[in-house]
């Protein structure tokens, strides 16, 4: 097999005490997903679906995205020397993502409307021949890429978290984090899956997704891990974005704060970790908004 990877995983996992303390956990850990190569955890189940796709002829990835999916198809696809197609909504991206897919030679589809429609025409696209669809709602490796960060975890760890809080977006990183605790750990923490209240327009870009492709498989999840979705006002996400790079030195992007964000409403006891899915370059505008 010819693996496609650009050093992607291995992430760090950061003891965060005075962030911590901030929310009231006792033991916060951070799992730093912007340390993956295009800066965000989406490179995981990225360089598996393209490894896979190489392996079946494919010349072309189409994915729809909200930012960090183009910004990681387009390098990956530039890696096996193939194709990029990205559909996004017109005007909803942060400029640095698209900036990321352009360097690399991807070609960017603007439509109008929401996610759900950039994800519909992007799945006609895929049908064309020589073309494979790799957004996680169509591609099962991506999923199973993205397990690997609960692997990771439980390995730095000594064993699995009793809690884990992330940004909600189309719910494909929840759905892999507690596939990956169950297949690969054996153990399920309580999961906090951490949604905007504003979907349609919130400040945090990279979860403005109104209709969850992974909805169900989220709620499922969710319930047999004893945890619960927490959904958290733009100001929450601002607000623990400002305190995770102030308290911490963590400069994320404001969606990767949102699991910051939802920590003062979970009820998590003991050792608990946030993963903070993005770099903070993802999204620098946002520092002067």
């Amino acid at each position: 097999m010819n693996e496609i990877t650009l050093g992607e995983g291995s992430t760090p996992l950061l003891r965060a005490p005075r962030l911590g303390e901030r929310y009231g956990v006792e033991e916060l850990w951070l799992k730093w997903e912007g340390a993956n190569p295009t800066g965000s955890f989406k490179d995981r189940g990225m360089a598996v679906a393209t490894t896979r796709a190489v392996e079946r002829g494919v010349t072309r990835l189409v994915c729809a995205s909200t930012g960090n999916t183009a910004a990681s198809s387009a390098a990956y696809a530039a890696r096996a020397g193939i194709e990029a197609v990205i559909v996004v909504p017109a005007g909803a991206i942060a400029a640095s993502k698209l900036v990321q897919v352009r360097a690399v030679g991807g070609t960017i589809v603007e439509v109008e409307g929401s996610f759900s429609d950039a994800f519909a025409h992007a799945e006609a696209l895929a049908s064309e021949p020589g073309s494979t669809f790799v957004n996680s709602g169509g591609s099962e490796d991506r999923i199973e890429g993205q397990m690997t960060v609960a692997a990771e975890i439980a390995e730095q760890l000594g064993g699995a978290p009793d809690a884990v809080t992330l940004p909600y977006g189309g719910g494909g990183n929840t759905r892999a984090v507690a596939r990956g605790f169950e297949e690969l750990v054996s153990s399920l923490p309580a999961l906090y899956p951490v949604e905007a209240a504003r979907r349609p327009d919130t400040v945090a870009s990279a979860i403005r997704i109104t209709e969850p492709v992974h909805e169900r498989w989220v709620h499922e999840a969710v319930e047999r891990s004893g945890g619960s979705l927490i959904t958290v006002t733009d100001e929450e996400i601002l607000d623990a974005w400002k305190n995770l790079r102030a308290l911490e030195g963590v400069f994320s992007e404001p969606a990767s704060a949102a699991g910051i964000a939802g920590l003062a409403h979970a009820e998590h006891e003991g050792l608990v970790v946030c993963i903070v899915t993005g770099h903070g370059l993802k999204d620098p505008a946002a520092v002067g908004a």
